[in-house]
């Protein structure tokens, strides 16, 4: 019987991988601009540290991590989300000690067990920023900037940021106090969850996503109106910053986001008309993060964003990196396999991607088969020429075939390639 593949996961095949290939040399071209270095972090961690970090009310923690006992009858947790763990590690290596702030980022699968639709599935990726020790606003918009910056660099238009700020310990209890007197008469219209969020963190009764849930929501406290003096001037600052920098926005008092470790800022990237589903990343500040797992107080403030809904909204886009074929493809005309053989380890040594045939193929098919994967070049290597100590050069964009001295043809490539 055949086995497939999990449900909720996908297959990433070559030409697809190009374009993944192209989006993460984006990514760590930017933040090697903006002067962020990459961390990679195990894929599993201890459960404990999702039930402190991210919040024992949250979704995530609630139903949707894939946990499991190892055979030291540990609970491990298949990570989720990427900004707990990048924690985890800046505590654990004592990244408190080097200069601050630190700045991170990542790229790499996260694994929840959610209901699979476009773009998002069971094992799906992201790409996170994190900067630790710096409580400055300014540090607030640059992780902003950084992820307005990198769909734009995409070619991506049309996408809104919606920003907010979700106070801090000081008004949260303000905040709460509020929701809970305007909510409790109207619970019992409001779904399962939102009963028992209610109870337990009432700031996560506007982050649902039923349409009923909303709609009985447009008319709660603004928690931007019960921010403490501290928060506000915070809040106040990376509006300015952004609006410095003419980064657009939309402030938006019902943006929670679906962690329990945001403190102040939260911004979310949305997909105009996506519907309950339209966040495409997001991000915020979490200045109790490394506090939760065991250190102390540490100010911090970043981002992910999902880059298989990245890559869904690019699928109309021209790519040519993603249809780029072999710079050259080597033709073997007659018993010529060993001087074919050599070149083509020739030209891949010179930093040229190159390709041959290896299933026998006539001539003519082996030329269909050069045109079909892309290539740039055919070198054609033949009896005849060899003797001569000759190949034959064929663009196959122009259909212009030339005699190369065998001696010459890497340098000759390399040229008209520059060109």
């Amino acid at each position: 019987m055949q086995i497939f593949r999990p449900r909720g996961t996908t297959d990433i095949l070559p030409e697809e991988a190009r374009k993944w290939q192209s989006i993460e040399e984006e990514i760590r071209n930017l933040c090697r601009i903006y002067g962020y270095g990459e961390i990679r972090t195990p894929v599993f961690e201890a459960t404990d540290l999702f039930h402190r970090g991210v919040g024992e009310t949250t979704d995530i923690v609630e139903k949707e991590m894939y946990t499991f006992l190892d055979k030291g009858n540990r609970s491990l947790t298949l990570r989720p989300e990427g900004t707990a763990p990048v924690a985890r590690a800046y505590l654990e290596n004592r990244l408190y000690a080097a200069p601050q702030p630190q700045k991170l980022y990542y790229i790499g699968p996260m694994f929840r067990h959610d209901r699979p639709q476009a773009g998002r599935y069971r094992q799906f990726h992201q790409f996170g920023v994190e900067i630790f020790g710096a409580e400055d606003p300014a540090a607030d918009a640059e992780v902003i900037t950084l992820a307005v910056e990198f769909f734009g660099r995409l070619g991506l238009t049309g996408l809104t940021l919606h920003l907010n700020s979700v106070g801090c310990p000081e008004c949260r209890p303000v905040i709460r106090e509020k929701l809970v007197g305007y909510f409790e008469a109207l619970i019992w219209k409001c779904c399962p969850d939102c009963r028992i969020r209610l109870a337990k963190n009432p700031l996560r009764l506007l982050d649902c996503k039923e349409e009923h849930c909303r709609e009985v929501g447009r008319g709660a406290p603004n928690p931007l109106e019960c921010l403490c003096v501290e928060c506000s001037a915070h809040f106040a600052q990376v509006r300015h910053y952004l609006d410095l920098l003419n980064i657009a926005y939309e402030l938006n008092p019902r943006l929670v986001r679906g962690l329990d470790y945001y403190t102040k800022t939260a911004f979310e990237i949305l997909i105009p008309g996506g519907g309950a589903q339209d966040a495409v990343g997001g991000g915020g500040r979490y200045d109790g993060l490394v506090g939760a797992i065991g250190g102390s107080p540490v100010p911090a403030v970043g981002f992910a964003l999902g880059l298989e809904r990245t890559l869904l909204l690019m699928k109309n886009k021209a790519d040519p990196d993603a249809v780029a074929g072999p710079d050259a493809f080597v033709v073997l005309a007659g018993d010529t396999a060993d001087a074919a053989t050599r070149l083509v380890a020739r030209l891949r040594g010179a930093g040229l991607a190159t390709d041959r045939d290896y299933t026998g193929r006539s001539l003519k098919a082996q030329m269909k088969y050069a045109g079909k994967v892309g290539a740039r070049y055919v070198v054609i290597v033949g009896e005849d020429e060899l003797e001569g100590g000759n190949v034959a050069l064929k663009d196959m964009e122009t259909g212009r075939q030339t005699e190369v001295l065998l001696e010459e043809v890497v340098e000759r490539l390399r040229r008209v390639l520059k060109k």
